[in-house]
């Protein structure tokens, strides 16, 4: 399989599910001392990542929490941000610039902020009140202080027996989903190489993988032109310009909004005859019960279109490294 290392996919998933006694140790501490809201804050994938945490929360918790885009924090501010908010960020580099700005003025209102930044030692890094450092993985360690949190105010009791499944069997489960998926990766990557412009729909916590999806990797990585909407609103604009040619991709996962994204699949038939459909339900998930699985929805289609990505690189001979104008401009 292209671009695929089964022992170091395993490595990754099980290195991150093992930062959880240092998130919890972390968690634990702000519960203990107060705290007013949670802010997860971001730019970009980060900030796509911080709407599958905020998604997974909203049906769970009545904790107080929003999502914040650093860009627009910078020009309108918040209010609910405050010296007893939590922030929660990512970051790749630890160096975006939105990212650093907004995390200095939140810093000068006096919130805390709890940093997952991959690189040790870089600019964000040094500004965190606590900072956690390993690559990859961000969902994963996103739904891991979201869960302690909801736990912590007696909204997750499934909590210990849910993590013990994902530390014995996750790792090796969704390997073996990119492995199923193989196949599909390359026949659609040969289908749609030169497409013009790819839709993607998604809902839930499958949202903010499918507007990820189609701005961090389709146009960032692969140069083609892409538009993502959330399935709740297909039906009130996007669906007049779709026809026989187009191509539409919808993300079905396993949570509670999935009912919005079968809606699109069940409509498309009738109007396209080039959509797709991704479908967590597909892939099995050995040794994951089946009351977990909407929780993990997004980490099993990510596995997918990882194989997507590996062969649409090859075919268009684009390496996804190479960009023309990010971070090599000054914008």
């Amino acid at each position: 399989m292209l671009k695929f290392n089964e022992e170091k996919q395993i490595a990754s998933v099980q290195g991150a599910l093992a930062l959880r006694g240092q998130i919890e140790e972390i968690v634990d501490g702000i519960c203990k001392a107060g705290f007013d809201n949670i802010c997860w804050l971001g730019i970009g994938g980060t900030w796509a990542s911080a709407l599958q945490a905020e998604v997974h929360m909203r049906e769970r918790s009545s904790l107080s929490f929003f999502v914040e885009n650093a860009a627009e924090y910078l020009v309108t501010g918040n209010r609910r941000i405050g010296k007893d908010t939590v922030v929660v960020i990512s970051s790749v580099t630890g160096n975006t610039a939105e990212m650093v700005d907004a995390v200095k003025v939140v810093r000068e209102i006096g919130a805390k902020i709890l940093g997952f930044i991959d690189v040790a030692g870089t600019e964000l890094a040094t500004m965190m009140d606590w900072v956690v450092t390993y690559p990859a993985n961000e969902q994963l360690k996103f739904f891991m202080v979201a869960d302690r949190f909801m736990y912590n105010n007696g909204e997750f009791p499934e909590y210990d027996d849910y993590y013990a499944e994902l530390d014995r069997h996750l790792a090796t489960a969704l390997v073996a989903v990119e492995k199923a998926a193989d196949p599909f990766g390359q026949a659609f990557a040969e289908a749609h190489k030169d497409d013009t412009i790819h839709y993607f729909v998604g809902a839930g916590n499958q949202y903010g993988s499918t507007y990820s999806y189609a701005m961090c990797y389709w146009e960032e990585q692969h140069w083609i032109r892409t538009k993502s909407i959330h399935a709740a609103e297909f039906f009130h604009g996007m669906l007049e310009i779709i026809d026989r040619d187009t191509a539409v991709t919808v993300f079905l996962g396993e949570d509670s909004q999935r009912p919005l994204s079968e809606r699109v699949a069940k409509f498309l038939p009738r109007i396209c005859g080039r959509y797709n459909l991704i479908d967590s339900k597909d892939y099995d998930l050995p040794g994951i019960s089946e009351k977990y699985r909407g929780n993990l929805s997004h980490l099993v289609t990510h596995a997918v279109t990882q194989r997507i990505d590996a062969h649409l690189e090859k075919i268009n001979c684009h390496p996804m490294e190479i960009r023309r104008y990010y971070r090599r401009l000054d914008y």
